[in-house]
C-alpha cells in the first residue's frame, strides 16, 4: 500500500471512529430514546409530562453552560483527552438511572452530569478532529460522522422499546448504559486523533479567526438564531413524538417505528446532504432542507394514522442535518480551525438553551390543553423562519 493510500485509509477509519462514538452518544441515545421512557416513568412515579419533561431541560441547561468550556479544551488538549472521560461518565450517569427513586430531583440531577458531559460524546467532540483531516471532502466527511445519530436513531428507540417492553425500564437504562462502553469508547480510544502539521499537506491546521473575532462577526450571530429557532421545535417534538402518537391511537410499536423511520430518513438526509455541501453553498443547502423539517412538523401538528405519522417522521428526519449539523461545516468555512471548536461551544449553547425550552412547552401545552397540535402549528411557522435566515450569510472568505 502506497503513502497516500495508507493515509486515505486513516483518515476514513477515524471517520468510522466517529460514526460510532456519535451513534451512542447524547444526541442519538439520550434524545431519541427520551420520549420511549416518558410514559414507563410517568406510570412507575406519577410524574406529569410536563415534569419529565423538565429532566430533558436540566440536560440542555447543563450542555449550554458547558459546551464553550469542552470547546476551549478540545481546541487545547485534542479529542481523545475529553471524548473518552466525557463517555465514561456519561455510560455511568445513564445506566445509573436504572436505580431511580420516587424523587424527580434524583432524575434532575442525573440528567445535569449527562448535559455536562454530553457534548463531549457528539459530533462536538469528534468535528475538529476530522475536520483536520479532510478539505475538498469535508462535507462529506462530517455528513458521515453524524449520520451516526441517524442509525442511532433507527436502532435505539426500538431497542429502548424491546427492553422496557420485555424488562422494564430499569434494565432498559442499565444496558444502554453499557452499550455506550462497549461501541463507543474502543474505537476511539485507538482511531480518533487530530492531523498533525507533518500530515497536514495542504489542510489549513491553525489558520482562521480567534474567538473574539468570531463571535465579533454578523455570520456568527445568523448560524446562532438559525440553530435556536430549529432547536426548539425539532427537541419540542422529537422528545414527545412516542406520546404523542400513543395518545392518537397509535401503538406504542408504531410509534418507535415512527422514531426509527426518523433515524433512517435522518442518515440518508445527511450522507445527501455532505454531498450537497461539497458541491454548493451550504446557506442554500440548509434552506431547502429545513423547509422539509418545517412541512414535517406542519403534518406532525394533524397527523392521526400511521402514516401520517410516518411521513411527518420522513420529512423531519431527511432535514436534520441542516439545523445542527451543518453548523460545523459552515463553522470551518466562515471562521476557520484555529478556535473551531470553542465557537462551536458557544453554538451548542444556544441550542442546547432552546433545546431546554422546546420540551418542557411541549410538555405544559399538552398538560393544559390535552393537545400538542396547536403548538405544533406555531413551531412549524417558527422553522419556516429558521430556514429563511439562511439566505442572510455572506459569502465564505475566500482566505478560509
Amino acid at each position: 500500500m502506497t503513502p497516500a493510500a495508507a493515509l486515505g485509509q486513516q483518515r476514513w477509519m477515524i471517520v468510522a471512529a466517529a460514526f460510532c462514538g456519535v451513534m451512542v452518544g447524547f444526541g442519538s441515545l439520550l434524545v431519541f430514546t427520551f420520549s420511549v421512557f416518558v410514559k414507563p416513568l410517568s406510570a412507575e412515579f406519577g410524574w406529569s409530562r410536563e415534569v419529565i419533561s423538565g429532566a430533558f431541560g436540566f440536560a440542555a441547561m447543563s450542555v449550554a453552560v458547558a459546551s464553550p468550556v469542552l470547546g476551549r479544551l478540545l481546541d487545547r488538549y485534542g479529542p481523545v483527552r475529553v471524548i473518552l472521560p466525557c463517555m465514561a461518565v456519561y455510560a455511568v450517569a445513564f445506566a445509573s438511572l436504572s436505580q431511580l427513586a420516587p424523587s424527580i430531583w434524583q432524575l434532575y440531577a442525573t440528567f445535569v452530569v449527562l448535559g455536562i458531559v454530553g457534548n463531549g460524546t457528539t459530533q462536538m467532540g469528534y468535528s475538529r478532529a476530522v475536520s483536520t483531516w479532510f478539505y475538498e471532502n469535508r462535507g462529506l466527511a462530517l455528513a458521515l460522522v453524524m449520520a451516526g445519530t441517524g442509525v442511532g436513531g433507527v436502532v435505539l428507540p426500538p431497542l429502548a422499546q424491546s427492553l422496557i417492553t420485555n424488562y422494564g425500564s430499569r434494565a432498559a437504562y442499565a444496558a444502554l448504559g453499557v452499550l455506550v462502553i462497549i461501541v463507543g469508547t474502543p474505537l476511539t480510544a485507538v482511531f480518533v486523533r487530530e492531523r498533525t502539521h507533518a500530515e497536514s499537506g495542504t489542510i489549513p491546521m491553525r489558520r482562521g479567526m480567534r474567538v473574539a473575532e468570531g463571535l465579533r462577526s454578523r455570520a456568527f450571530w445568523i448560524i446562532v438564531a438559525t440553530l435556536f429557532l430549529g432547536s426548539i421545535t425539532i427537541n419540542g417534538a422529537i422528545t414527545h413524538l412516542s406520546a404523542l402518537l400513543t395518545d392518537r391511537g397509535i401503538s406504542s410499536g408504531q410509534a418507535a417505528a415512527a422514531l426509527s423511520i426518523l433515524g433512517a430518513f435522518s442518515f440518508c438526509g445527511r450522507i445527501v446532504t455532505g454531498h450537497l455541501l461539497d458541491r454548493y453553498f451550504g446557506p442554500r443547502v440548509s434552506f431547502v432542507l429545513m423547509l422539509g423539517v418545517a412541512a414535517g412538523i406542519a403534518t406532525l401538528a394533524r397527523a392521526s394514522s400511521v402514516i401520517g405519522a410516518f411521513a411527518a417522521a420522513a420529512l423531519i428526519g431527511f432535514g436534520l442535518g441542516a439545523e445542527a449539523d451543518i453548523t460545523p461545516y459552515l463553522l470551518t468555512r466562515y471562521f476557520g480551525l484555529r478556535s473551531f471548536s470553542t465557537l462551536y461551544g458557544f453554538t451548542w449553547t444556544a441550542y442546547a438553551i432552546a433545546g431546554a425550552i422546546g420540551p418542557v412547552i411541549m410538555g405544559k401545552a399538552f398538560d393544559v390543553t390535552g393537545s400538542y397540535g396547536p403548538l405544533l402549528s406555531l413551531l412549524a411557522i417558527g422553522m419556516f423562519v429558521s430556514a429563511g435566515l439562511n439566505l442572510l450569510l455572506p459569502r465564505y472568505p475566500v482566505e478560509l
